[in-house]
């Protein structure tokens, strides 16, 4: 089914367009999982530890790429849609140069202050070593990584989701492969997990940065362009909720761990991490749709073409809220398989993450609208309203809710703690979307 941006959307174009996004994104959590799995099964409990515990940190630097993906898709695409493509290849070639500067800076700056870092966040002695040897090795790689985020969105708004796709499944099947191979073949530890991640990433960045360099079928390439402040600057403020989110997020997880060490010891950021990995993957299909839809919505909306926008937004709130229930039932359904995939050796800590996974899994019926209401923001290039509920979801409502739950609760506050602050979310954001639906005629 060949699909454009200017179409009109039933469910089956709709879903058709996105799916290619949702895989996606999904496909990138299960990889990213994979260092958990090997590690926690093949290198032991503190190492599995040390990387739940730097890679908050290491998502930080990475998130960067998503501002540009987000942010720079919804004015590309924006552009595009009032008759300007030449401008749009401008854009897109300008958001790609900055970004792939920006991640070696970071990755210089990173690798010089991992250890101080790794040591103000509380990891000692063989812990801090372990998060620090891994995160030397991740650093190498954060300028492909941040290309890697940032052309997910990219290839969407090109109109050639099935390729981002292909790409992302390269670069999956190159860290799953090399995972088994370093960790559980070669008996390479931590350094072996690092290093499939690494090169995993360098597919993934790298492959699309050589597509898009030469000739080909989609809507953009990159192309020579001149430095335009204002534009990045647009960019930059579209994008900041999906920078807000991922940075917000980041943080929170560092607080979970800090109060996690303080109610359950390393056990509990062990019982953490693996929640973390599995809620990885539930909500990459929220956000692969989101990806998948906001280069429509911003094309739409750049045409002002109010109809279609109304219908793009009542479809969307059907097929979300359809996934949220799917989403809750098999958070109960595989609670204790995954469990048992990832901590089975440790009897104690199975029971933990068991009763974690019972409880947070909740927080998937209210997740869906906040991220995909955040998106839609910013494809409507309201980079403002679409931080605000980044900020409120990811950090204020977590912080609180992680601060005070467990003063009452104790370790199941934690737990609680996330699904408070999700439906916390969930309110804000319908009444956003009430509040603004004359202003954007959807």
């Amino acid at each position: 089914m060949n699909i454009q941006l200017s179409d009109s959307f039933t469910y089956q174009k709709l879903l058709h367009f996105t799916l290619p996004s949702i895989i996606m994104m999904i496909f990138t959590s299960i990889y990213g999982v994979v260092d958990g799995f090997f590690v926690s099964n093949y290198v032991g409990k503190t190492p599995f530890t040390a990387v739940n515990f730097i890679m908050p940190f290491l998502m930080i630097l990475g998130a960067i790429g998503f501002m540009f993906g987000t942010g720079g898709s919804a004015l590309i695409s924006k552009t595009m849609g009032e008759g300007y493509p030449d401008r749009a290849k401008g854009l897109f070639s300008l958001f790609v140069y900055v970004s792939a500067a920006c991640g070696i800076v970071i990755a210089v700056l990173g690798m010089i202050f991992i250890h101080p870092i790794a040591a103000f966040l509380g990891a000692e002695g063989e812990l801090l070593e372990n998060c620090v040897t891994y995160g030397r090795i991740i650093l190498v790689a954060i300028p492909a990584f941040i290309l890697q985020y940032e052309f997910q969105s990219f290839f969407v708004t090109a109109g050639k989701p099935q390729l981002g796709l292909a790409v992302t499944l390269m670069a999956g099947m190159t860290n799953m492969v090399l995972d088994a191979l370093f960790v559980a073949v070669l008996r390479w530890g931590l350094v072996g997990a690092a290093a499939a991640t690494a090169i995993s990433q360098c597919v993934g960045g790298i492959v699309p940065l050589i597509y898009f360099l030469g000739p080909n079928k989609s809507l953009l390439r990159l192309v020579k362009t001149k430095f335009d402040a204002k534009a990045l600057g647009k960019a930059c403020v579209n994008g900041s909720s999906e920078l807000m989110s991922n940075i917000s997020m980041s943080v929170v997880s560092m607080l979970y761990n800090v109060q996690l060490m303080k109610y359950a010891g390393e056990d509990g950021v062990a019982a953490y991490g693996v929640l973390m990995y599995v809620n990885l993957i539930f909500l990459a299909t929220y956000i692969g749709y989101s990806v998948g839809t906001a280069p429509v919505i911003g094309y739409h909306y750049g045409a002002q073409n109010h109809e279609e926008l109304r219908s793009i937004l009542k479809k969307s709130f059907v097929i979300i809220a359809l996934c949220s229930v799917a989403m809750l039932a098999l958070g109960q359904i595989l609670a204790y398989p995954l469990t048992l995939l990832f901590v089975g050796y440790d009897r104690e800590l199975m029971e933990l993450t068991l009763r974690g996974f019972q409880i947070f899994s909740f927080s998937f019926l209210f997740s869906g609208i906040a991220i995909f209401g955040s998106s839609f923001f910013t494809a409507l290039n309201n980079g403002l309203i679409s931080a605000l509920i980044s900020f409120l979801r990811t950090l204020v409502f977590q912080i609180a809710a992680v601060l005070l739950l467990p003063l009452v609760l104790d370790v199941d506050g934690i737990w609680i703690s996330i699904v408070v602050a999700e439906f916390m979310a969930f309110l804000v954001t319908e009444l956003l979307l009430m509040a603004n639906r004359k202003r954007y005629h959807y």
